[in-house]
């Protein structure tokens, strides 16, 4: 143990004295302050815990405990960390990698904020253009009308008309006469002007215009009061409308200028509201799309997930809602008039429908009085919850056909922002074209608006904070983005980096910022920009603590603090704490692979492909028509700066329409023209690091199937025999053999109101969550409660003689997980133990050809070593005679694979383009790859 009285005194620290939170082995040690420092060590070995439960929960419950009782309510409480003494804290704030929001109507925009300000910037700057005719419209004030006419150039010679018919039939006799009698002199008819008492006979059957002049003029000193009485006259006689017709005198352009008091379209006669920045949110009901209610997308019924099976007939139930004989039988007459006229009967298989049939099968033929599969689905979706709900599966969302996903009302999108061209007259953007472009283009924009008088003012401001908020995103390599991007779209680094602009926005010092690897995402061509963006942070006075693996960031530290030696019970020790050069010359984990020492083997065979599989014309977000090529039984590496569209082309176009075509329910499939080779996939996984379970209830035995096999060697024992015991009395989520107290979870929430809640181990079973009589059972000496406890290795020794149950804790020791408890609680599971869990459980099948997994940064959370494992693990896959597609940034992980498809050459608008494809080696040699460069 330290002394402690030096570091209580030493206020450039936070010291930390006995901490023993999950895996911590009562850790005592500094971080200094106002320094980057970095947590670094294997997957599992407790920097999480360090870093976001003891230093910022600690910094956050003590800022929250100073609150009045009755503000604490409204917070979330913070567990007190166990530990012995923290001192030195200053205000914490966290920016962890958790997966976006789930709230569909969060958009970049709205998350940063930029959003509010862009309302506000249109409803002040913006000016309507007609939806109809595009025409720009204006309301202005009876004073400005004034004061515009004013500044003419002197001697102009006008006329002020009052617009009274606009393209109508008609004599208009009635309307001459009414008007002499007021005593006006002269009219505009079809664009002549005449006396009153010359006006000319009309044809009743042609369309007539008619302007009533309310007076001519010449611009000249001393003319405002007759020309605001004028304007006044014109205005109400035009209905809050008036034309100035230049006549001539002077050189300003002859022609009518139509102003108006109303944002009225003169043309289409289309009324539009007051510019507020409500009009601009999707989230009020005056700006949301009614349609889809601004959410952008609406839900519909998708054939392909209501007849997944194209080999069956309608009669053997292609439809599944209809299914149900009884049900089918409702609707068997109509669909045989439709089959006779569309060359189909009840028996053939749906996959052999014309594109006709199938369009009238699921939409309807109004000849053959059929209304169609899906009106009629449409119909049963209001027969109540349980129904609804059922069919809830078959449906998708796609862009809302009303607003294209805008959002926006159409009155809202009809307005816009002058461009920057100098004469004001080419109109910019609306406000969904401007959050639809990069951040890039979209600063570049901004930068080169010009604005004069009184809109100058307002504009200073507004542009000031928009351009400071934009420059920030950009300096965290997010200039590839959008602002109107869904949240939910962005990988966890995206997200974080996201906050980590939003913090910078903010200025604030004396804070210790906690992230947790945020360089996720991030091509080794951008981290230079996000080390900068770190270090602006600490140069402004605070602390900067990042859980990270990637070997610059670990590099460019000022102090290192290491855990391990190894994950789980075998971690949470501190192995190093100090500089980058002590660490280097020290025999950790990470200094051995920072020196050299070790380094990640590369697998000595490659295998040959065993089909190909061709993703045609996909246009998803910024890919350019692309057409990719991907060779099956191979591990296949998809890399690419960020923005290049990696996980548009990956994720989006091809995993979302090979699932589609298996019958998976996903939601806004990419723009593609097919895919070839479908035929050649028996089934698609999508290995991603969301936990294996949201509740402590699950955990690596339940998920991986080997509690099933457990609970059967249990339920064979003499004991349960004899009791009646069947495998169903070993769990711990149903009546029977778990402990009623606290129903099978070990312990029990107290409920504290002011105070975070507390859990208590049951008194009954003392944690175990079993009854006595259910831990009286043993095999080999060890009740059910003890085998849980155990970890993978100790249960593969202890079950050497179940083949079954064998295999698959091999298979979890061989992803690296031997250290895991089997009944550890998946809450407390990493986001790289979840995806090796989840990889070991399709690793447990015998043969894998025909299998497509599908892995989106899998090295998220990996240590150096582990990644080495993690490549051993995947390799296995692909010789099981799976397909293995990666996208990755990992320069190790690019190596190991068999085919490498290079994206780019740049992010957002400028990538969207295979740069290059083939072997590593190729890769490597190809002049245009960046990620070439880094090989």
């Amino acid at each position: 143990m330290k002394n402690t009285e030096s570091h209580s005194a030493d206020k450039r620290c936070i010291h930390i004295e006995g901490a023993r939170h999950h895996n911590l082995k009562d850790l005592t040690l500094d971080i200094p302050r106002d320094k980057l420092v970095v947590v670094c060590g294997p997957s599992g070995s407790g920097k999480s815990t360090l870093a976001f439960d003891i230093v910022y929960a600690e910094g956050q419950r003590r800022y929250v405990e100073s609150l009045s009782a009755y503000a604490r309510q409204f917070l979330p409480q913070m567990d007190k960390p166990q530990v012995d003494k923290v001192e030195g804290l200053s205000p914490a704030i966290s920016l962890e990698q958790q997966t976006s929001t789930r709230n569909p109507r969060s958009t970049v925009g709205t998350v940063t904020e930029v959003y509010d300000f862009l309302r506000v910037f249109f409803a002040r700057l913006g000016r309507f253009h007609c939806p109809q005719c595009g025409k720009p419209i204006q309301a202005q004030t009876q004073d400005e009308i004034v004061e515009n006419i004013l500044a003419l150039p002197e001697g102009t010679k006008f006329l002020l008309l009052a617009p009274l018919v606009d393209h109508q039939k008609g004599t208009h006799k009635d309307l001459f006469a009414k008007l002499k009698k007021e005593g006006f002199v002269r009219v505009r008819v079809n664009g002549e002007v005449v006396a009153l008492d010359d006006a000319p006979d009309l044809e009743k059957n042609k369309k007539h215009s008619i302007d009533l002049v309310v007076d001519r003029l010449v611009v000249r000193p001393g003319m405002r009061t007759r020309l605001a009485d004028s304007v006044e006259l014109a205005l109400t006689k035009g209905e809050e409308s008036l034309t100035v017709s230049v006549v001539g005198g002077s050189h300003a352009p002859t022609g009518d200028r139509l102003v108006s008091t109303l944002s009225t379209c003169p043309d289409c006669k289309i009324s539009l509201p007051r510019l507020t920045p409500q009009l601009f949110s999707f989230n009020s009901p005056q700006g949301a799309c009614p349609a889809c209610s601004g959410i952008g997308a609406v839900d519909y019924f998708e054939p392909d997930l209501l007849a997944p099976n194209k080999g069956l007939s309608l009669n053997k139930g292609a439809v599944i809602p209809w299914k149900n004989a009884r049900l089918f039988a409702k609707h068997a007459d109509a669909l045989k008039a439709v089959g006779k006229k569309h060359g189909f009967t009840l028996d053939t298989p749906v996959g052999q429908f014309t594109p006709e049939a199938w369009q009238a099968m699921f939409y309807g033929d109004k000849a053959a009085d059929w209304e169609g599969v899906i009106p009629k689905l449409e119909l049963g979706q209001q027969m109540g919850p349980i129904w609804r709900d059922e069919l809830a599966r078959f449906r998708q969302s796609r862009p809302c056909p009303a607003c294209n996903g805008a959002r926006l009302r159409p009155e809202s999108l009809a307005v816009r922002v002058r461009s920057g061209d100098g004469t004001g007259n080419e109109p910019g953007p609306n406000i969904f074209e401007f959050v639809s472009m990069s951040i890039a283009r979209a600063l570049e924009w901004l930068k080169g608006l010009t604005f004069e008088g009184h809109e100058n003012l307002i504009a200073d401001p507004l542009l000031k904070e928009l351009i400071h908020r934009l420059g920030f995103m950009v300096n965290v390599g997010l200039d590839y983005i959008s602002l109107g991007r869904n949240m939910s779209t962005l990988s966890g680094g995206e997200a974080q980096r996201i906050r980590l602009a939003s913090q910078l926005g903010s200025g604030l010092v004396g804070v210790t910022y906690v992230l947790d690897e945020p360089s996720i995402g991030l091509h080794p061509r951008d981290n230079e920009r996000l080390l900068a963006t770190l270090r602006s942070l600490q140069g402004r006075g605070n602390t900067v603590l990042v859980v990270e693996h990637d070997e610059e960031t670990i590099r460019n530290a000022d102090h290192v603090l290491e855990l391990g030696p190894g994950s789980g019970m075998l971690g949470g020790e501190l192995v190093h704490e100090g500089d980058v050069p002590s660490l280097l010359q020290g025999q950790t984990l990470t200094g051995k692979y920072l020196r050299g020492d070790m380094r990640i083997e590369q697998p000595e065979k490659k295998v040959e492909p065993t089909g190909c599989l061709t993703l045609r014309g996909a246009e998803t977000n910024n890919l350019k028509n692309l057409d990719l090529e991907i060779p099956l039984g191979q591990l296949v590496c998809v890399t690419g700066v960020s923005g290049s569209g990696k996980s548009s082309l990956v994720m989006d176009s091809l995993y979302k329409h090979i699932a589609l075509a298996q019958g998976i329910k996903v939601d806004n499939p990419g723009r593609i023209t097919g895919i070839d080779g479908l035929e050649q996939i028996e089934k698609i996984v999508s290995i991603d690091q969301t936990p294996i379970g949201r509740t402590p209830r699950s955990n690596p035995a339940t998920y991986t199937k080997v509690f099933d096999e457990i609970r059967k060697i249990f339920a064979g024992t003499k004991d349960s025999k004899t009791r009646g015991y069947q495998p169903g009395r070993f769990s711990f989520n149903v009546k029977g053999g778990r402990c009623e107290n606290c129903r099978g979870d070990g312990q029990i929430r107290v409920e504290m109101h002011f105070l975070p809640d507390v859990y208590v181990t049951c008194n009954v079973c003392k944690g175990k969550r079993y009854n006595a009589q259910t831990l009286e059972v043993e095999y080999r000496d060890k009740n059910i409660a003890d085998v849980l406890n155990m970890t993978v290795r100790q249960a593969k020794a202890f079950f050497e003689n179940h083949p079954v149950l064998l295999r698959k804790l091999t298979v979890l020791e061989e992803v690296g997980l031997e250290y895991l408890k089997l009944g550890q609680p998946a809450t407390t599971l990493s986001g790289g133990e979840a995806q090796r869990i989840k990889i070991s459980r399709e690793l447990g099948k015998r043969s894998l050809p025909g299998a497509l997994y599908i892995l989106d940064e899998p090295t998220t959370g990996l240590h150096m070593h582990e990644v080495g494992k993690l490549i051993k693990v995947l390799r296995k896959l692909v010789d099981k005679g799976a397909t293995v597609i990666v996208i990755e940034h990992n320069i190790d992980v690019i190596r190991a694979a068999d085919h490498v498809v290079d994206l780019g050459p740049g992010g957002g608008e400028s990538g969207g383009r295979i740069v290059a494809a083939g072997s590593p080696e190729q890769i490597q040699a190809d002049p245009h790859s960046v990620t070439g460069k880094f090989l």
